[in-house]
């Protein structure tokens, strides 16, 4: 069998890209058994090995999984000196690293400590017998005999033969070859493989055909849905579904030719379809993935509810599109060195589209998982089809589902009552609030960490009390505003239009001014802009100095290639992925600096030419502020998934450079945070090619071509509903597009553009100028806290997720964060605390195939009944709507009542 093994072995260090491959083919064609493998190793060691990789769930052991044969050999090959020093490196690395399974951790802290004269490597042949007596009494209680069907053991066997030391040589080998090898994540195992086969078509014609079919598709349903609430979105994982069929059938139609063009040729049509191409293909279509944050800007100027520029053309919308959007891919070249390349950057968000492609693509062994043995690609065309056909009841045959207010339902024009417990406009307190997939899937529940769910929703938690606080004590006159709006409102109680303090030029008219006074915040949209300001400083001190090591090695990485454009990006970097990657040329960071310029020169083109009221040196104030807080932010998502931009910070600043005028602030805003959002979407791209070994340089091609598709198909689409959508984002819209975000956007440009921060802070709300003193002092205990405190009580708390669940309102609430913190309950801490193999087969895939149905229903229903308006008109239907809920809320206390008739600031003490 020594012959059949020769498609593993290599004699290349762990640090070559060589000790990484695999002949795919040959392995599955060869049908290793365990006694092929390992010859160096006993039975026992073997199937305790298995175990430990959750491969013992398998039912026929003649047949071992490609990376169960990659990983044995290298386990095998390991020395044991070289495993002490990986771990100890380890143990090091992963020092303070949250996402590090505990129980992994003290097992290396354990195997190190037994290690130094007490436990040899050269142990003698009576030791080695001993040793294999004591491993066989676990084995034998814990692990399926090779050639019969695995059995389900319990958690507690699971646990006890998983990080209980029966071993010590073998398991040393094992632990440091699941971190050279392969990942020190169980969610990352659970979706890549240990090897790379460089042999396997990648970049071809069909990625391209399909590529831009499904951006087309993709880019059409996300900005069509955008400005819905709750928005319904076609995610990477769903395309996956629709990418699968379509390459296995133009696998099977295109012609099997090449095609030459000058010195280049191709193959039309190279064999079967496979996961890397798939993989290629996603990351293409992955880019109009999330719309691009100029759409905000074109309904706030465009839409007549709000600014109506009657100026913009289409020249104007293409210049702002393509230049903040490439804008983003100049950014992800800098990015690499700190959100790709290091091993703890291991992006929750893009995990299930990994499970998605492993569970279509590739090749499985049959296993008996707790009873379960049907495969993933079964698993998720179930799922999907129940997914589907349920989404029918919450989305239109019985709405009360979806948003399930069921507290107000008794009594629906209590103001109380619903303010608290409302769904649509009150603070969402209700512990059952939603049957409705898109609404418990609103925060990613079986996507982020439990450990991120908890903390963000903590944060959520407190911020109710601090809201019901300020509304109930009438702070800044919140009490005769609705509780969670996050409209602005005049001192009458309606909504502020920016026309009544504007000139011809949309610029601040002092004597208009004068005469309505300033907009007010609603309570929940108070506490949510002082959380905001609160986090940039609290974020930057905090997570810098937690990462400050990771960063600054980084930043030297970087610093070096700038010097040495002939150098590799992956220099200093030694993550498994990585040194499999070294195999395909990189982009060099100077073509990521030409697409960084030509941006620029756009950018300046679009503001010279158009009257946005902004200088050419804003665009350079943008492109400068992200440089400064890029880095972190993106730590931060890539570690936990959560995320949050620099639009208010920017539009702060914004505010003080150019007082008084709104169209300043949302263009420079548009690309303070567009390279920021769109930076972390195109980098979480490639580090999904990353995990599957996609060549970098294909990926950019792709993803250069796809933001071209998407920008303009984009405009077009935002364009027609503008035009054709009758009351579109009015909050009376009975389709829902009730375009929140656009609100949002188009309230902060009022405030913080037109009127100022100067006022804002010297007369309004001087609060929120002590917001960022409060933010940059609370960074400290939190860092005294996690450093000194120990490591049982610290190890989850992550702060600054606390602080960012203070965002979640206005006009969000509790309701959408309820839902699915039950559900991470339930998958992502219980069934993967307890059921590991279950949880990394099934967990991801259930997630995708749910939004799959999802989106496809939410599609056609909308066409087919909701668009012409066919509505069913019954109890389920309308009992939501009923009283206050339906009426987009009311305040606490009337705005007539108040002194003189109107409440907030007299005319003498307007800022």
């Amino acid at each position: 069998m020594s012959e059949k093994i020769e498609v593993v072995a290599s004699n290349a260090r762990r640090l070559a890209a060589e000790d990484h491959e695999l002949d795919l083919k040959a392995v599955q064609s060869l049908a290793l058994s365990l006694a092929d493998v390992g010859t160096g190793l006993t039975e026992t060691q073997k199937r305790l090995i298995l175990k430990r990789l959750d491969f013992d769930n398998i039912v026929d052991y003649s047949d071992l999984p490609p990376a169960a044969v990659f990983l044995i050999e290298k386990i095998q090959n390991l020395t044991v000196e070289e495993s002490i020093e990986i771990l100890k490196e380890a143990l090091v690395e992963h020092d303070e690293d949250v996402n590090f399974p505990t129980g992994e951790y003290n097992l290396i802290e354990e195997l190190l400590a037994t290690a130094p004269g007490q436990i040899h490597s050269n142990l003698s042949s009576e030791s080695n017998e001993k040793k294999d007596n004591v491993t066989e009494k676990v084995v034998e209680k814990d692990v399926p005999d090779a050639s019969s069907a695995s059995q389900s053991s319990s958690p507690e066997e699971e646990q006890y033969s998983a990080y209980k030391i029966v071993d010590w040589e073998l398991q040393v080998r094992l632990e440091a070859a699941l971190i050279a090898y392969h990942s020190p994540y169980p969610e990352v195992r659970a979706v890549t493989d240990p090897f790379d086969d460089p042999s396997i078509p990648c970049e071809t014609f069909r990625v391209y055909l399909l590529g831009t079919i499904w951006t087309l598709i993709g880019t059409f349903i996300n900005q069509f849905f955008a400005e819905r609430q709750p928005s319904i979105s076609l995610s990477s994982a769903v395309v996956q579904l629709f990418l699968y069929p379509s390459g296995v059938l133009i696998s099977k139609i295109l012609p099997k030719k090449t095609i030459k063009l000058g010195k280049f040729s191709f193959d039309l049509n190279p064999g079967p379809w496979n996961h890397k191409e798939q993989m290629l293909a996603t990351i293409f279509y992955s880019v109009s993935n999330g719309i691009s944050y100029v759409s905000y800007n074109l309904h706030v100027q465009k839409l007549e509810i709000f600014y109506n520029n009657e100026w913009v053309d289409f020249g104007y919308q293409v210049l702002l599109i393509l230049s903040s959007n490439y804008l983003g891919i100049g950014f992800a070249g800098i990015l690499r060195r700190f959100a790709i390349y290091p091993t703890r950057s291991i992006w929750p968000t893009i995990l299930p589209t990994l499970s998605l492609n492993k569970a279509l693509l590739q090749k499985e062994s049959k296993e008996n998982i707790n009873g379960w043995t049907i495969s993933r690609y079964r698993w998720f065309f179930g799922v999907f089809v129940f997914s589907f056909l349920y989404n029918w009841f919450p989305t239109y045959l019985f709405q009360a589902l979806s948003y399930f207010n069921w507290l107000t339902w008794p009594s629906p024009n209590n103001v109380n009552l619903v303010s608290l417990t409302g769904f649509a406009t009150g603070l969402g307190l209700n512990p059952f609030p939603t049957f409705d997939w898109n609404i418990l899937n609103f925060n990613g529940c079986l996507t982020y960490p439990f450990y991120a769910q908890l903390n963000q929703y903590i944060g959520s938690f407190l911020g109710f009390f601090v809201i019901v606080g300020l509304w109930y004590s009438n702070y800044k006159w919140t009490g005769y505003i609705p509780i969670n709006s996050s409209s602005l409102f005049d001192q009458n109680g309606n909504r502020y239009n920016v026309k009544d303090i504007v000139d011809e030029n949309t610029m601040f008219d002092q004597s208009k001014y004068e005469q309505v006074g300033p907009p007010y915040y609603s309570a929940a949209n108070l506490v949510v802009y002082g959380a905001f300001i609160a986090l940039y400083p609290f974020s930057i001190v905090y997570e810098v100095f937690m990462n400050r090591k990771p960063i600054w090695k980084a930043i030297k990485g970087l610093t070096r290639g700038f010097k040495n454009f002939r150098g590799s990006v992956y220099e200093g970097f030694h993550d498994p992925h990585t040194n499999m990657m070294r195999k395909y040329k990189e982009v060099p960071d100077w073509v990521f600096l030409i697409v960084l310029v030509v941006s620029i020169v756009l950018a300046i083109i679009c503001v010279s030419l158009y009257p946005v009221q902004t200088p050419v040196w804003g665009i350079f104030f943008a492109v400068g502020i992200n440089f400064v807080f890029l880095i972190p932010l993106t730590a931060i998502y890539a570690t936990t998934g959560f995320s949050f931009g620099l639009n208010v910070l920017v539009q702060l600043i914004v505010g003080f450079m150019f007082e008084g005028s709104g169209l300043a602030l949302i263009t420079l805003k548009c690309f303070g945070y567009n390279i920021n959002g769109q930076a972390q979407n195109y980098i979480s791209d490639q580090k999904m090619g990353h995990y599957l070994k996609i060549p970098p340089r294909a990926i950019f091609r792709c993803q250069m071509l796809s933001i071209f598709i998407s920008s303009f198909l984009g405009l077009a689409v935002l364009n027609f509903q503008i035009d054709n959508i009758p009351n579109y984002c009015e909050p009376t819209n009975t389709q829902k597009f009730t375009c929140p975000s656009s609100t949002v956007f188009y309230s902060a440009s009022i405030l913080w553009g037109v009127i100022g921060p100067r006022k804002v802070f010297s007369g309004l709300y001087p609060i929120l100028q002590w917001c960022f003193l409060i933010g940059f002092l609370a960074a400290f205990p939190c860092i005294a806290f996690k450093k000194y405190a120990p490591k049982k009580y610290t190890k989850y708390f992550q702060p600054t997720l606390v602080v960012g669940g203070f965002l979640y309102y206005a006009p969000y609430n509790l309701s959408f964060y309820t839902g699915g913190l039950y559900m991470s309950i339930i998958f992502m801490w219980y069934i993967k605390s307890r059921y590991l193999a279950w949880w990394q087969k099934y967990n991801f895939v259930f997630s995708g195939a749910m939004d799959a149905g999802v989106a496809f229903s939410a599609i056609i229903i909308f066409f087919a009944v909701q668009y012409k308006e066919y509505n069913i008109s019954w109890w389920g239907n309308d009992v939501m709507w009923n009283g206050i809920e339906g009426m987009g809320g009311r305040s606490r206390l009337d705005p007539s009542s108040a002194p003189d008739g109107y409440f907030g600031l007299r005319p003498s003490q307007y800022p």
